[in-house]
C-alpha cells in the first residue's frame, strides 16, 4: 500500500491519486506514522504537513518508520525538507524543490509554506515562495523581467507573510514595484494553464509516480534504534499506540492506565512484568531472577518496584500482553466510555487538556479506588508501576472526567430506585 500525505499541493481530483493501491491521507502531523494501518513493506509519500494548528511530524517518527521496514519518500513541501535532513538514513527526496534544498540554493521553511482553506478541502489560498521564484525565472526567460528587477520583486514578495501572500497581494506588490507588466503576463499564463509555474505540484506528482514505479531505498547505513530513540520518542510512540479489540479502537496507553488504576490485582501484574524484564534485559545483558537482581542492588532491603522503574514500550506485543493480562471485556468497554467522555469535554471546552484537571480530584479518585491512606499513597502508586504518587496523579487525570460522569450516573440511578 502507498500512503500519500497531501493537502494543498495536490487537488483530490488529480487522476494519479485515484490509482488502485494508493491511499490519500490529510497533511501529515505528529503521530500519523504510528498508525496501525501503515504496515511493514508499505510506502509513505510525504508531501504536505501541518505545523501551526497541530504539532508537526518529528524526524524520529520517520526514522522509526524506516526502521520497521517502511519506504519513505519526500517532496514538494515539508516532505522535501524532511528528505534533505534524513537522506543519510534512507529517506528518498524527489523533485526540483528537494534538489534546491539539498544544494543549499534555498534554506527557509517559508519557501514552501502556504495558507490553507479551513474547510477540510485543503486548497492552497496563497502563493509559496518556491513557485514565485520559478515564475520569475520563467519571466526572465521570456524577457518580461531582467535579473535585477526579478530579484527586487522576489524580495518584496517574500516579505509578505505566507498566509497573506494571495494573488491579490501578489498583484499589489507588483504595482508598488512598478511591475504591472509582469503581473499581467502572469495572469495571462495562469488563465491559459491553471498549473502554470506550480513547481510544488510537479514535484508532488513526480514523488507519487516514483512510489508507484517502486523504488529501493538508498543503501545508506541506518542508525541502530538505541542511537536515536529517546524518552521523548518512547512517550510519543506509547501515546499513539492503538489496538482494535472487541470492535473498539482503543488507546493502548489508556487501557494500561485504566488497569493500573482500577485492577485490584495490578500490583501482582507489575511484579510479573518486572520479573520478565529482569530475565530479559533490553540491553542484551545476562538475565537474572528479579529477587537476585534486587538483592545485588539493595541487599534485598527494598521491594523491587521501588528500585526498578523500566520504561514501558507499548509497541512490544509481549509487554502489552503481560501488562493487560488481567483486563476483561468490561474494562475495555469502560476505557471506550471514558475516552468518549474526555472527547466530549474537549469538544465543549476548546483548548482543554488533561493538565487542567485539578490534582486534588485525581488524587481523591485514586485514594478512593485504591482504598489506601495518604501515607501509603506513594507506595501503592509505585507498586502499580506509576513510580510515585505525583506521577500517578498526572497519569490518572485522563480518567477523571469519565470517572466523575460514571459516578454521577450511578448516583442518579440509585436515587431513582
Amino acid at each position: 500500500m502507498i500512503h500519500v500525505f497531501v493537502g494543498p499541493t495536490l487537488r483530490r481530483s488529480e487522476a494519479l491519486l485515484a490509482v488502485s493501491g494508493l491511499r490519500v491521507r490529510p497533511p501529515v502531523r505528529h503521530g500519523d506514522l504510528f498508525a496501525a494501518a501503515i504496515g511493514i513493506g508499505d510506502t509513505v509519500v510525504i508531501i504536505d504537513g501541518v505545523y501551526h494548528q497541530a504539532p508537526a511530524l518529528r524526524h524520529k517518527e520517520i526514522l522509526a518508520a524506516m526502521g520497521r521496514g517502511l519506504r519513505v519518500i519526500g517532496a514538494a513541501s515539508i516532505g522535501a525538507l524532511r528528505a534533505v535532513e534524513l537522506a543519510p538514513y534512507g529517506m528518498l527526496g524527489v523533485g526540483r524543490i528537494y534538489t534546491a534544498y539539498a544544494r543549499g540554493d534555498i534554506d527557509g521553511d517559508d519557501e514552501v509554506a502556504v495558507g490553507q482553506a479551513p474547510d477540510g478541502e485543503w486548497d492552497a489560498l496563497t502563493w509559496p515562495v518556491v513557485n514565485l521564484r520559478h515564475v520569475l525565472d520563467l519571466a526572465r526567460s521570456a524577457e518580461i523581467l531582467d535579473g535585477e528587477r526579478a530579484a527586487r520583486l522576489l524580495e518584496a514578495l517574500r516579505a509578505v507573510h505566507y498566509p497573506q501572500r494571495t494573488w491579490a497581494a501578489v498583484r499589489a506588490v507588483c504595482r508598488r514595484q512598478g511591475q504591472t507588466a509582469f503581473a499581467d503576463w502572469l495572469a495571462e499564463q495562469t488563465e491559459r494553464d491553471q498549473y502554470f509555474g506550480d513547481l510544488k505540484r510537479a514535484d508532488a506528482l513526480a514523488a507519487v509516480r516514483t512510489a508507484l514505479d517502486g523504488f529501493t531505498p538508498p543503501g545508506a547505513a541506518r542508525p541502530a534504534p538505541h542511537s536515536w530513540e529517546s524518552p521523548y520518542f518512547r512517550r510519543w510512540s506509547n501515546a499513539f499506540a492503538r489496538t482494535r479489540v472487541d470492535g473498539l479502537d482503543l488507546s493502548t496507553e489508556d487501557r494500561l492506565i485504566y488497569q493500573q488504576v482500577f485492577d485490584p490485582d495490578f500490583r501482582e501484574t507489575w511484579t510479573a512484568y518486572l520479573e520478565h524484564r529482569s530475565l530479559r534485559p533490553a540491553d542484551g545483558s545476562p538475565g537474572l531472577p528479579l529477587k537476585t537482581r534486587s538483592a545485588q542492588v539493595t541487599g534485598g532491603t527494598l521491594p523491587a518496584h521501588q528500585v526498578f522503574h523500566p520504561t514501558v514500550d507499548l509497541r512490544d506485543e509481549a509487554t502489552v500482553a503481560l501488562l493487560l493480562a488481567g483486563e476483561a471485556c468490561e474494562d475495555r468497554a469502560a476505557v471506550a466510555r471514558y475516552a468518549d467522555t474526555l472527547a466530549a469535554v474537549r469538544r465543549s471546552r476548546p483548548g482543554f487538556s488533561t493538565a487542567a484537571v485539578r490534582d486534588d480530584l485525581a488524587r481523591r479518585m485514586l485514594l478512593r479506588v485504591w482504598r489506601c491512606s495518604e501515607h501509603l499513597f506513594d507506595e501503592e502508586a509505585s507498586a502499580r508501576g506509576l513510580v510515585c504518587g505525583a506521577r500517578a496523579v498526572e497519569a490518572a487525570k485522563r480518567l477523571v472526567p469519565g470517572y466523575l460522569a460514571e459516578s454521577e450516573r450511578m448516583e442518579a440511578t440509585s436515587a431513582a430506585q
